[in-house]
């Protein structure tokens, strides 16, 4: 390495902590679990502050449904492309770079990413889902103890049958689930309902102008200060860089976080005020076509939703009739994209505002925040219970919920327990009136707009 390019790659390497401080708060669904659980940072065990719970002792957990987030996974092979693409743009201007330290230094960085490695699930993704699995049988030893069946399930992504086959290696040998639950079953009808619904398909994923919001943000003002910023650090023309490739630069620094445990020469090209703009713009996406942008992207989940009350209205009834219950552990592996859906269903992190390309500055505060929603390995938990010593016969049977293992209040009463028929009766016109076919027919119209969504 040349003299002038070795030490601009040192002083870059000096300045990279401080570069790169406060910027993976910021990283939206490719952020650390660990963003949302500092404690597992120094113990990955641990199951945190206030873990005991808030139900007497004389209740039981009968049944427990998990979805799950895959954990931490490579980029995908258009994100590695466009990483390619602007990598080459700096080897190629490497030469005559001596006045642009961070070009320079950059264009030494080992593009090591290769496109076959396309999503998969990085080394740090099957750690995420062994230590989560272990977390939990912890925290709900009864449920997780020798002999209980558990029902396995997960999308056809490898990247989540990798996550699934991880989960039920975190539970160690000495629980014997028995042969034919340790194969991981493929249910995309449930893990993926999104790429089975006619209307989202065609007028949201597969049309360009549902994203209207998303590309005025990246053609707004804060998008072009990065912009500018980026390219000035780079020394390269403000023609040949645009959002998509600034923003890949920006999530190789997640992904380097995420991924390696390291913090990569890409973060030093941006300041925590930049992390801010770049985490709106993955927020919008997710909002707009996750999340309650349309209300098709939450209706779709009602299949998911009304599947998990299906199993916990079993389990009521088997321990009416005091028969053992059939399932008592169902764990299923998806995506960002089946749990924000759920949750928007849910009514969860919704804004008073919408998100628009508009209002970055007033939604500083906002409740969507998707890296804190659903970071790697994110995961959504009902736990039913069943309580000897109720005041009533609708206290017999009470519920929890654990978004990422912290109990989630629930919208109807600001509690962390709800009893069954309480919850159901919140949501009973999504359990009655969501039927999925109906939700996801196409108009019959040819609608380009979107103004039925």
């Amino acid at each position: 390495m040349a003299p002038r390019r070795e030490g601009a790659l040192m002083l870059l390497l000096l300045v990279l902590p401080l570069a790169s401080a406060g910027l993976s708060g910021y990283f939206g669904t490719k952020s650390r679990y660990e963003e949302v659980n500092p404690h597992l940072v120094s113990d990955p065990l641990s199951l945190g502050p206030g873990a005991g719970g808030s139900l007497p002792a004389s209740c039981t957990p009968l049944q427990l449904r998990a979805v799950l987030r895959h954990g931490t996974r490579y980029p995908t092979a258009g994100q590695i492309r466009r990483l390619g693409e602007l990598h080459a743009r700096l080897l190629r201007r490497a030469a005559g770079a001596a006045a642009c330290p961070a070009a320079a230094a950059l264009a030494e960085w080992p593009m090591w990413y290769e496109e076959s490695l396309d999503g998969r699930l990085a080394p740090q993704g099957r750690r995420d889902m062994e230590q989560l699995a272990r977390r939990m049988a912890a925290r709900f030893p009864a449920l997780f103890a020798a002999r209980r069946r558990l029902a396995l399930a997960s999308s056809s992504k490898h990247r989540c049958l990798q996550s699934g086959a991880a989960f039920r290696r975190g539970l160690g040998p000495t629980l014997d689930f028995g042969g034919d639950e340790v194969e991981v079953e493929v249910n995309d009808s449930l893990m993926r309902f999104f790429d089975h619904c006619a209307k989202f398909v065609v007028l949201v994923e597969e049309n360009d102008t549902a994203m209207g919001q998303v590309n005025a943000f990246k053609e707004g003002p804060e998008m072009k200060k990065v912009l500018e910023k980026v390219a000035s650090a780079l020394c390269l023309p403000m023609e040949e860089l645009n959002a998509d490739l600034v923003q890949v630069a920006f999530l190789t620094c997640s992904y380097e976080l995420a991924i390696k445990n390291v913090t990569s020469p890409w973060c030093s090209l941006f300041s925590e005020e930049d992390a801010k703009v770049l985490e709106y713009l993955n927020d919008l996406k997710q909002y707009w076509k996750r999340g309650y942008g349309y209300d098709i992207n939450s209706r779709s989940s009602c299949i998911l939703f009304q599947d998990i009350f299906q199993h916990l209205d079993k389990a009521v009834e088997e321990s009416k009739s005091s028969k053992p219950i059939s399932s008592p552990l169902i764990v299923q592996v998806g995506h960002a994209e089946t749990l924000q859906p759920l949750l928007a269903l849910m009514g969860y992190f919704k804004d008073k505002e919408p998100l628009l390309a508009t209002n970055f500055a007033r939604q500083e505060q906002r409740k969507f925040r998707s890296g804190r929603i659903v970071p790697y390995a994110a995961n959504l938990v009902f736990v039913l219970y069943h309580c000897d010593r109720a005041n009533a016969s609708q206290q017999e049977y009470q519920v929890q919920l654990l978004l990422n293992e912290r109990l989630l209040p629930f919208l109807h009463s600001n509690e962390t327990t709800s009893t069954y028929t309480d919850l159901k009766d919140y949501y009973k016109d999504i359990l009655e009136n969501c039927h999925f076919k109906e939700e996801c027919e196409l108009p019959q119209l040819n609608v380009t707009a979107v103004d039925e969504l």
